[in-house]
């Protein structure tokens, strides 16, 4: 027999599962020893008042085990030869998309610009040491794209645009652990995301397909309307040459190729600027929020997991709000290119640091940018108005690393001092490895920026006692919350407005804003495009 159960219990009780059996007993009725398993299916905690409380939903089995694993399995056939679909990026996006092609019986060809998840962490390490970035190995390219080391969140507000569920089930069965089924704000962590991405991989290659790293694509076949594959350059220790691989393409490139956007823009393929969020990375002592957050000078204590916190307000008609917050976590540099400070937050799957990030963003749209804002090429282009935001975005990046001393050392200032326009004359010490130096942010960012997050700070501190402090550092800057632009797709098809076989995909074409809406994105761009596949072969043959 089984039974669930709504119940609420101090954390305690929750952290430990023969109390929790021993409760389900006493308040059920049950016997004890009948209780055979239990099985978590929700968790939350409710920090509002003084008193914490875990809400779970508990499925209490008596007298009997559980048939079947906590998550639902999905079979993966063998698709050698059959009909095949290139897949432009190894993130969120093309990962997903390409595992539901092979579930439709179709062969993925997945390119990747970057490195596998391994040798990538390489290349990451040497940002701090050398304080270089490479271009095609960073915190935003390579195998599982930004993703991979951005704390592996999995909450997302888009319930209506697919199956989430079967998203966090497939990453349960490529390892991740069955929690994130149950918690109201589920994230798998950076130091385990990796080795589930390289599952992900390997489930690809067995079924059939391929993976093909330092891949980059430079051009779309396309004959007529429609695109009948891609060419890319391909890189190794000795040269660089260039194939073609033929097939529909799923163009899933992560929200920084900016490359790929300019060749959209200069090959009249249709764009659009999109609004993004920019601002900084705020920090705190992880301390100081665990007190804040859970009401307790002691902090979280024992059984209470570092504390989180999501803040939003509207000033002057934009919204200001906090974004990927990384409880107990580290600030890291995750430009693209040289001249750039752009960073971003990730956390261990213990968040068990010393620091507590979030970045802290204003709400930017087309219109806010102005329309002779161009970016000098070394080619001579300029960008069009489709690329604005985007040419914002990669100035403001510059300015910053102007800022930083022309190397991956980050501009910062203490919050309060922030608020109050003074320039610090020292800083708290940070998880940033490359290092802060001060800088009046309050100057030189600009000020729909500045002014905003101004007021959101004074917002958020009254409504949070010690929240608005000096304690708390300012880290410039982030801009990567999303993609600047959109490549513009059919409604139903998903397909691209005009060129037909070309299905943009997840954060970089526009329509997603984190792992979880990516990997729905790419599930619904693979359907589309079995769609679109099955068309083409039952008029052909």
């Amino acid at each position: 027999m089984t039974q669930e159960y709504d119940i609420r219990v101090f954390p305690q009780v929750a952290a430990n599962e023969q109390s929790l059996r021993d409760y389900l007993a006493e308040e059920k009725g049950f016997d004890v020893r009948t209780i055979t398993h239990l099985r978590i299916l929700r968790r939350s905690i409710d920090a509002r008042q003084r008193t914490i409380f875990v809400n779970l939903r508990v499925r209490v089995y008596i007298n009997e085990m559980p048939e079947d694993d906590a998550y639902r399995h999905t079979d993966y056939p063998d698709v050698s030869g059959r009909p095949q679909v290139i897949v432009v990026g190894a993130g969120p996006g093309g990962l997903f998309a390409a595992l539901r092609l092979i579930e439709l019986g179709l062969r993925p060809i997945v390119l990747e610009r970057g490195k596998d998840v391994h040798e990538r962490k390489k290349d990451l390490s040497l940002i701090t040491k050398t304080q270089q970035v490479d271009p095609e190995s960073n915190y935003c390219f390579g195998e599982g794209g930004a993703g991979a080391y951005s704390d592996g969140k999995l909450y997302t507000r888009s319930k209506k645009r697919g199956n989430i569920e079967k998203i966090l089930n497939v990453f349960c069965q490529h390892g991740a652990s069955t929690n994130i089924l149950a918690d109201a704000h589920p994230h798998i962590g950076t130091d385990k995301l990796p080795r589930v991405i390289e599952n992900m991989r390997n489930t690809i290659l067995r079924c059939g397909g391929e993976v093909h790293f330092q891949t980059k694509m430079t051009r779309l076949l396309i004959d007529g309307d429609s695109v009948i594959g891609i060419e890319a350059e391909v890189s190794s220790q000795l040269s660089i040459v260039n194939s073609q691989f033929r097939g529909p393409v799923i163009l899933a490139t992560g929200h920084s190729a900016r490359d790929v956007y300019r060749y959209l823009a200069e090959s009249k393929i249709e764009l659009e600027a999109k609004g993004i969020a920019v601002g900084v990375r705020l920090e705190h002592p992880s301390m100081l929020i665990d007190q804040i957050q859970y009401h307790n000078k002691q902090g979280r204590g024992k059984y209470l997991p570092a504390a989180e916190y999501s803040f939003v307000t509207q000033v002057n008609g934009r919204g200001v709000y906090s974004f990927c917050m990384c409880p107990g976590g580290f600030v890291i540099p995750a430009a693209t290119d040289k001249q750039q400070i752009v960073v971003n937050g990730m956390s261990p799957s213990n968040r068990g640091g010393q620091w507590s990030n979030s970045g802290m963003v204003v709400e930017i749209r087309p219109e806010d940018v102005s329309d002779d804002i161009t970016l000098s090429r070394d080619n001579g282009i300029t960008e069009n108005d489709a690329l604005k935001v985007m040419a914002f975005q990669e100035q403001l990046e510059q300015n910053c690393w102007q800022q930083g001393n022309m190397r991956q050392t980050a501009p910062a200032q203490r919050m309060a001092d922030f608020v109050n326009n003074r320039l610090s004359y020292d800083l708290p010490k940070s998880s940033y490895a490359p290092g802060l130096i001060s800088s009046p942010l309050h100057f030189w960012m600009p000020e729909m920026i500045t002014k905003r997050l101004q007021e959101g700070f004074k917002f958020f501190g009254k409504h949070a006692h010690g929240f608005l402090t000096n304690e708390a550092v300012m880290i410039g800057v982030e801009t990567r919350t999303s993609s600047p632009v959109r490549i513009i797709r059919n409604t139903d098809t998903l397909m691209h407005v005009r060129i037909q076989g070309l299905f943009p995909c997840g954060e970089g074409a526009g329509y997603a804003g984190g792992i979880v809406s990516a990997g729905v994105d790419g599930e619904r761009c693979a359907d589309m495009c079995a769609a679109y596949l099955t068309g083409i072969l039952s008029t052909r043959f």
